[in-house]
């Protein structure tokens, strides 16, 4: 029995949810193995369920698919896979000694979810030149692949003298500072071979593709952090005077059609705005 077109629309609304289940799945496993003791199988499992991420929203763009529904399950499944999996595996490694070394991990996932719901306040089911503050996926990988980058010669080398008992704290808590702040990093442009910068950027995922496949102990973490300095470096020159969000996030949208909501802190109270509704065009039908 051949499908029917309604069967087949079923089946690619369907898609996305899949790969986001995929993700969880993955980011679960990496828990998992975190927990065993295979941090570098988990730093891995957290990278795959990264890339399967940012399969899914695409999907959806090209399908059309994407809902609601859709917007929340990807956010909860992050909070998974790039908040609480990360974190775990660096708790693990580093944070296990003490009496309140785990509360370090804690304001990661913290951090994580909080950017999680800002985005999705602020910029989920629309189109995106900047993220603002750094995207969990970026901030998991860059806390799961220091452990196999750190397994590597280079490391051995020429970075092992170091204090990473303290850096790595640090470390956790420099990200989590990022993913809350309203710091904009890039989003990952499309390849246009008609521009200069097209190509340039064609070639540099082009090169990036290889390096992850031959080398992505050394690849991954160092591309984490250069990402994350690239985000930096531009609010520094740049200033963050118009980098700021237009309206309060935490205003919901019923809220401001009965008024401005009063907040505790006088010094940070947005500007009351009239909300107009749009006027019905009088060449549109009536239900």
């Amino acid at each position: 029995m051949r499908p029917t077109r309604r069967h087949l629309q079923r089946g690619v609304v369907v898609l996305p949810s899949a790969f986001t289940l995929g993700n969880l799945f993955l980011g679960f496993w990496a828990m998992v193995s975190a927990s065993r003791g295979q941090f570098e199988t988990a730093a891995w499992l957290i990278v795959v369920a990264a890339i399967v991420d940012m399969l899914d929203g695409r999907i959806a763009r090209f399908t059309s698919t994407g809902s609601e529904f859709g917007e929340q399950l990807d956010s909860l499944v992050d909070a998974i896979s790039f908040g609480i999996g990360p974190a775990l595996i660096f708790y693990f490694l580093f944070l296990t000694e003490g009496v309140w070394g785990w509360t370090l991990a804690f304001i990661y996932v913290a951090a994580a979810i909080i950017r999680l719901a800002r985005f999705n306040v602020e910029q989920a089911g629309s189109a995106k030149a900047n993220f603002h503050g750094l995207p969990s996926p970026t901030a998991g990988m860059t806390i799961a692949t220091f452990y196999p980058f750190s397994q590597t010669q280079f490391f051995r080398d020429h970075l092992s003298h170091l204090p990473w008992q303290i850096l790595s704290a640090g470390l956790l808590l420099i990200i989590a500072a990022l993913m809350m702040s309203h710091v904009l990093y890039p989003v990952v442009p499309r390849f246009d071979l008609r521009t200069f910068r097209g190509r340039f950027t064609l070639g540099l995922a082009l090169f990036s593709t290889v390096c992850a496949l031959t080398i992505p102990s050394l690849f991954f973490f160092p591309a984490c952090i250069i990402y994350i300095l690239i985000g930096l470096s531009r609010s520094v020159l740049h200033g963050f005077d118009e980098r700021l969000p237009t309206r309060d996030p935490l205003i919901d949208v019923e809220e401001t059609v009965a008024g401005t909501r009063e907040l505790e802190y006088d010094s940070i109270e947005p500007r009351p705005q009239t909300v107009r509704l749009p006027e019905e065009s009088p060449n549109e039908m009536g239900p």
